[in-house]
């Protein structure tokens, strides 16, 4: 890591999880300039800021853990830096901590979901019946990766769900972060066929941590 590289974690809740992955670049570049950071740019005819989003967070999940990195052409003090930076940021994100980043982004294995799936009307037994399926040891979905559609076994890449049944079904999953990449989206692809009674009308995610491959929280 570069001695003027810093990193920020912070929360995108709100109206601002519909900010998508490329605009929320250009939204955390604007509020830093204002916020008085001197972003370290790339040499060349088209320059850019030196930033590296550690997860591309899906348009319309929140997120409690999200982090960056950021290039600075000088050193700064964490201490204090969170507070001057949210003056400048928009609705919905806020940063949580600044600190000196001590390993790379590819450390993350695992992520923290917490979800709420709506139904217009709950169907009896749903945690016990979404507990059976998520245990189950095949779990195919079609899933979209670099050489295209391809039917995946997500089950080994799913730990510790959870559910909490009240006015609606609450759960929170530990996902596969990295190689491969599952999201919520991916499970709930896995209540489909002869699980479609399963299916949630909706269903609204929110990160909440990221794990090392101990499942130690990561930083």
């Amino acid at each position: 890591m570069s001695k003027n590289t810093l990193r920020l974690r912070y929360s995108k809740t709100g109206r601002a999880k519909y900010i998508s992955h490329l605009d929320l670049t250009a939204t955390m570049q604007r509020a830093l300039l204002r916020a008085g950071v001197k972003l370290r740019y790339s040499q060349g005819f088209n320059p850019h800021p030196y930033m590296s989003v550690a997860l591309p967070l899906s348009v319309g999940c929140s997120s409690l853990c999200e982090l960056i990195d950021i290039g600075t052409e000088h050193e700064l003090w964490p201490d204090g830096l969170p507070e001057i930076i949210n003056a400048a940021m928009p609705e919905g994100i806020e940063v949580l901590e600044a600190y000196d980043p001590q390993r790379k982004f590819s450390g993350i294995a695992w992520v923290k979901v917490s979800g709420v799936l709506h139904y217009d009307t709950i169907p009896p037994g749903i945690a016990e019946q979404l507990a059976s399926r998520f245990a189950q040891e095949s779990l195919i979905i079609s899933k979209k990766t670099k050489s295209g559609v391809l039917e995946t076994n997500i089950s080994q890449f799913i730990r510790n769900v959870c559910y909490n049944v009240e006015s609606a079904v609450s759960m929170t999953a530990t996902l596969s972060a990295q190689n491969p990449t599952i999201s919520p989206t991916n499970m709930m692809s896995a209540l489909s066929g002869d699980y479609a009674n399963l299916m949630p009308d909706y269903a609204t995610f929110t990160r909440i941590e990221l794990f090392d491959t101990d499942f130690q929280v990561f930083r």
